[in-house]
Parts: structure tokens; C-alpha cells; sequence
């Protein structure tokens, strides 16, 4: 066991005889986090592999359907890619392109259009510079900093018992929870307005949408688990942090 170690291990609560062979209760905190994570995660594969089977009657693929709700939009500067990978489709607001995966560019299942779809709802966001979509795009590079930072500067804060970097730290973590809870409004939004003009403008038959909006419900639910779990262990670093104040 070297210094390091040694030295969590014993912030962590290991050797306490109150949490018995070294069990550290705020574990449940970050356990609890992971399988929300993973049911979500789960829940989108699952639901969208469903709905990859099923073929749309407009004989769209995701491809052509994102261009047909761009134009619809009045948007005509914003490039559609192919990219590799499954679920990997995003819309990029530097370059205006659209990226389309592999299971959504080429296939006409109603899943497949309903997730280019949803991003061409980004694209339409940032045409119409959407409140929550900016405020986003202005805290990604202190967002980026905090997630980088804030587990070795709060460790270093149990390591050396300085309250100022556990707070440093604490602070820094807080930054990305404040990432992910803007996410929130400008995914659900992206998908109703999504499903919005898919329907509005026929372009794939209204039956079809119900099974879509599964697919893009089941999505949107991965953003939430992903606030609630970082929530979880903001508040477990608040936890360690209390408890190594007094020490």
C-alpha cells in the first residue's frame, strides 16, 4: 500500500471501525449513480433497435428525411456527414454539419429518422439562437475545466486536509452538473420540435411517430440519468468533504 493510498484510504473512512472493514457508505452514492447510467443507456439500445426494425412506409433514410426537415426549416447551410459508430449522430454548430451514424445515415427505419431528425433540431436551435442552447455553448470551455479538474484537485484536498482545494474542487465538479442540467431543455426541446415538424410536414405517415417519439423519449431519459448521477456525487463530495472537516 503506498502513500497515496494510505492517505485516501483513510479519508475514504477505511480502518474506521464505525464503517466496518473499511466500507465507505458514499460508495452507494456512486454505485447508485453508475446503474441509473446504465439502465438509461440500456433503455435507449433497446428501444431504438425495436424501432430500427421497423421500416418507415415514406421510404425515407435518416439522410434524406434530416434534409427534408432542414428545408422544411428554411435551412439550407448545413451539411449532412456520415459518421462512424452507433448512436454517434450529433449536430456540430461550428462547422454547421450534421453527422449522421452509421445505423441512422443509410437506414429507413423510423427510428433512424427520428434521431436525425432530432438533431436537425439542434441545427435549428442554433439558427434561431436558442436561449438554452447559447447559454451551453458559453460554459463548455468552464465545463471542460471543471470535469478535468475537479477529482485531482478535491483529491489533493483529502490527501493534504486543505479545505480550500476540497472547495476548489467541490466548485469546479459543480461547473459540469451546471453543463448537464442546461443539456436537459435543449435535448427535450430538439425532440419536440423534432416530432413537431416531421408531422406538420408529412413527412413520414403520423402512425410511425408514435414509435419515434419511444425512440427520443428513451434518449432524452440518458441526459437525465446523467444530471441525476453527477448530482449524486456532488453531493458525495460535499459528504467527504464535511466529514474531513472534522476530522
Amino acid at each position: 500500500m503506498n502513500l497515496l493510498t494510505s492517505t485516501l484510504g483513510y479519508h475514504y473512512g477505511y480502518g474506521r471501525g464505525y464503517y466496518g472493514w473499511g466500507f465507505d457508505p458514499t460508495y452507494l452514492l456512486a454505485v447508485l449513480g453508475l446503474l441509473l447510467t446504465v439502465l438509461a443507456s440500456a433503455k435507449v439500445k433497446s428501444t431504438f433497435a425495436r424501432y430500427n426494425q421497423v421500416r418507415s412506409r415514406s421510404g425515407l433514410t435518416g439522410a434524406m428525411a434530416a434534409e427534408q426537415v432542414l428545408h422544411a426549416c428554411g435551412i439550407y447551410n448545413v451539411g449532412i456527414e456520415r459518421v462512424s459508430g452507433s448512436l454517434t449522430d450529433h449536430y456540430d454548430p461550428r462547422s454547421k454539419t450534421l453527422r449522421l451514424s452509421d445505423s441512422t445515415y443509410n437506414s429507413s427505419s423510423v427510428a433512424a429518422i427520428c434521431v436525425a431528425a432530432h438533431e436537425c433540431g439542434h441545427a435549428v436551435q442554433d439558427q434561431q439562437q436558442y436561449g438554452p442552447l447559447v447559454l451551453r455553448s458559453t460554459i463548455v470551455p468552464a465545463a471542460n475545466i471543471g470535469a478535468q479538474l475537479s477529482w485531482p484537485i478535491f483529491f489533493a484536498g483529502l490527501i493534504f486536509s486543505f479545505k480550500p482545494l476540497l472547495m476548489a474542487g467541490i466548485l469546479l465538479f459543480s461547473l459540469a452538473v451546471v453543463f448537464q442540467l442546461v443539456t436537459l431543455p435543449v435535448e427535450f426541446n430538439a425532440s419536440s420540435r423534432a416530432l413537431k415538424i416531421l408531422s406538420d410536414n408529412r413527412i413520414v405517415p403520423e402512425d410511425e411517430l408514435a414509435g419515434g417519439k419511444k425512440v427520443l423519449t428513451a434518449a432524452a431519459l440518458t441526459y437525465v440519468a446523467a444530471v441525476a448521477s453527477s448530482l449524486l456525487q456532488l453531493l458525495r463530495l460535499v459528504i467527504l468533504a464535511r466529514r474531513n472537516d472534522g476530522d
